[in-house]
């Protein structure tokens, strides 16, 4: 009987050892929105790539991915992964803020870990990391660039894109460096940040407005539109387009000396990564990951081009 109460109480201690183990173990949940475009391509191979080399790195740590094709997939994704994966912390980039913005507050509220990626919510401080681009930034290099290629002033056309605080960051820090240049922005539109989207709007530019001195993209995906609807026009009046993101054939371009695509701006999909990376930091230690994390935005030109060029990218 004392043999047999051996192994009874060694099969208890096994079972509540495992239980206790999978206890211990933490649920990260991750959503984003799926490859619309390229700079989104780019940032799903990069939290792929990250989620699988943390699992390997953290043992205690589970992850779920769910990417999301629109603000309604999204929303119910988050759900999904707090009411059966019992998640301790979700790293989010929001398709659209508005509509991600209660659904996040409510997550944070029920005592859940939130980073926030790149395209913030609509109300502040609800997040406990915030990790993105400098939009600010980003504009400001794009207005000062613009500014000092067009000495005399001219006129423009704007491409935003989805409606997000981000993309009115963006817009604000352009007009302001553009301000006192003589440029003037006589049309400004969403393309949304999608290729097709912004050949539409391009072409409405084109037909609506008989001059236009140069464009400013605000991404490398619209720039592509932007750029197939002036060879679709015949317009030899547009000097240059400007984007940014640093996608890999527009980096090229500016390295071969391409006079339609001259400089680009920095905004690395892989910030995704350093979100994913700093919350299981957090979720496994005691180092302090709460705040902000700002990756800079840089102007790329045909002279520091090869530093930002990356062929086996994926964008």
């Amino acid at each position: 009987m004392s043999y047999l109460r051996t192994i009874l109480a060694g099969t208890a201690a096994a079972v509540i050892g495992t239980a206790a183990l999978a206890q211990d173990t933490k649920v990260i949940g991750v959503s984003i929105p799926a490859a619309t475009h390229g700079w989104a391509g780019g940032m799903n191979f990069h939290a792929q790539e990250a989620i699988d080399r943390l699992e390997e790195v953290y043992p205690d740590l589970d992850f779920v991915l769910a990417t999301a094709s629109d603000a309604g997939k999204q929303v119910n994704d988050i759900e999904d992964m707090v009411a059966t994966r019992n998640i301790s912390a979700l790293v989010v980039l929001p398709f659209e803020s508005d509509p991600l913005t209660p659904p996040v507050q409510s997550v944070a509220d029920s005592g859940v870990w939130v980073t926030v990626v790149d395209r913030g919510l609509s109300v502040p401080g609800i997040e406990d990391l915030y990790v993105a681009g400098d939009n600010a930034g980003f504009g400001k290099v794009s207005g000062e660039y613009m500014a000092s290629q067009m000495p005399d002033g001219g006129k423009i056309v704007v491409l935003r894109g989805i409606p997000t605080t981000i993309d009115n960051e963006r817009v604000e820090g352009f007009q302001s460096a553009i301000e006192g240049s003589g440029i003037e922005i006589v049309g400004m539109e969403h393309g949304n940040w999608n290729r097709d989207d912004s050949f539409n709007v391009m072409q409405d530019f084109l037909s609506k407005y008989d001059q236009i001195d140069a464009v400013w993209a605000s991404d490398d995906d619209m720039a592509v539109g932007v750029l197939a609807a002036i060879e679709a026009a015949d317009r030899q009046d547009v000097k240059f387009v400007l984007g940014g993101a640093g996608m890999k054939e527009m980096v090229k371009r500016v390295m071969d000396g391409d006079a339609m695509i001259p400089a680009d701006v920095t905004y690395p999909p892989s910030m995704i990564a350093t979100a994913i990376e700093l919350t299981a930091v957090g979720m496994t230690s005691t180092a302090p990951v709460s705040g902000t994390f700002t990756i800079g935005s840089v102007l790329v030109t045909k002279d520091n081009a090869e530093q930002f060029y990356y062929p086996d990218s994926p964008f």
